[in-house]
């Protein structure tokens, strides 16, 4: 960590000591077993309880499917207006014969790709999915494929989709930080797309069915997203609210009743709100350190990222921040003002609450015959004695 980093965060978390057990004691008294709440600006985390371990989504899987149609739109692949046929598959597995969430679109009927997100989104129509599903990719194994290559697209490295809809598969799962990751993208990605989610019910071919988020008439400020359940995966939500500008976002997974995910999700969010604000780190624009630089005219190149640096602090204090560059180097130049070159990691106490990207301020051209040589060599030294060390 560069002294300028140091520096800054000192200022940010003046000499707090870290109070682990009282945090531990003072925060939100939740049963669900998979947990995490997150600023939505920037994801960094403010609570979190075991949220790495795959998991069985149930229909929270469906974001991952309304980001995947949503995209589509985006590029022009797909539009709103396409209508797609209801096959015998379809109406059995996700509509009314199912008695399973469903919009009750008709066998052999054509809908909209504007009414089966509707469906899918408000209602959890298990039939809209499958539609989709048949119409994209040919069938529901063929979609899940597509669903699992698009999430490692967008960074989802853990999760598996095998079907649509999250119905039981046994190698079908996500991870609780995952399923926050995805919301935050759907958030950020598509703002007009995102405001399906707080609809609060949904009227089609005479059929009314409210959403079921519970979050949406609490109060709180809550406008998405969606919740899910299945004797395997248990009761889960991924929720979404903002209050006085701050949106945050909670996942919630395993819990044993409905009331119970609801009261979960409700307790995080609310403790969020109460006990937490965003604390600027670095100003727009400002130099957070440096990186080594590989044969060139110099030998560093200063690191800033794009926007405020901001993280969400606890309102009463009690807990350090830690701050590290990370970046794997030495950067060989050329080197492009704005190019990629690493990130910034941000802890509250022993938990990783922020990682933003950092660019390069700076062009950093090719050294000459001699710079290059000597950086050669220095790197050859320095690769010698970790070869000793390893062998020590």
């Amino acid at each position: 960590m560069t002294a300028a980093l140091a520096a800054a965060l000192a200022l940010a978390s003046p000499a707090l000591a870290q109070r682990k057990d009282e945090a531990k004691k003072d925060g939100p008294q939740i049963a669900a077993p998979h947990a995490l709440l997150i600023d939505a600006e920037n994801g960094g985390v403010l609570y979190e309880r075991d949220p790495d371990k795959l998991i069985y989504p149930a229909s929270l899987a469906k974001l991952m499917t309304a980001e995947y149609v949503f995209h589509q739109l985006k590029e022009g692949k797909i539009k709103l207006t396409d209508e797609y046929v209801v096959s015998e598959n379809a109406w059995r597995k996700g509509g009314a014969p199912s008695h399973s969430s469903t919009m009750f679109a008709a066998l052999h009927s054509r809908v909209s790709v504007n009414d089966l997100l509707h469906g899918m989104i408000i209602q959890s129509a298990n039939d809209a999915c499958i539609v989709i599903a048949e119409a994209l990719a040919g069938n529901e194994a063929a979609f899940g494929d597509k669903l699992t290559e698009r999430a490692r697209q967008i960074g989802l490295t853990q999760s598996v989709f095998k079907n649509s809809n999250g119905l039981p598969d046994p190698d079908e799962k996500v991870t609780t930080r995952e399923l926050a990751m995805l919301a935050r993208h759907i958030i950020l990605d598509y703002p007009d797309f995102y405001k399906i989610f707080g609809q609060t019910e949904f009227t089609w071919n005479r059929i009314r069915q409210p959403n079921r988020n519970p979050l949406l008439g609490m109060g709180i400020g809550a406008d998405g997203l969606k919740t899910g359940f299945t004797k395997e995966a248990g009761y889960g939500i991924v929720g979404s609210a903002v209050q006085n500008g701050l949106r945050l976002i909670v996942v919630v997974n395993g819990d044993k009743t409905a009331k119970e995910r609801a009261d979960d999700a409700k307790k995080l969010l609310e403790w969020g709100f109460h006990n937490f604000d965003q604390r600027i780190l670095f100003a727009d624009g400002q130099t957070l350190g440096t990186a080594k630089v590989y044969g060139g005219a110099q030998g560093h190149v200063a690191l800033v990222a794009r926007g405020l640096v901001k993280v969400m602090m606890p309102k009463a204090g009690g807990e350090r921040l830690i701050a590290r560059i990370v970046y794997t180097g030495p950067v060989p130049a050329p080197v492009k003002k704005g190019q990629p070159v690493g990130a910034v990691k941000v802890w509250r106490g022993e938990n990783l609450v922020l990682t933003q990207p950092l660019f390069a301020a700076e062009d950093v051209g090719v050294g000459t015959l001699s710079q290059r040589a000597f950086d050669a060599v220095t790197e050859m030294v320095i690769a010698l004695f970790r070869a000793g060390a390893e062998r020590l």
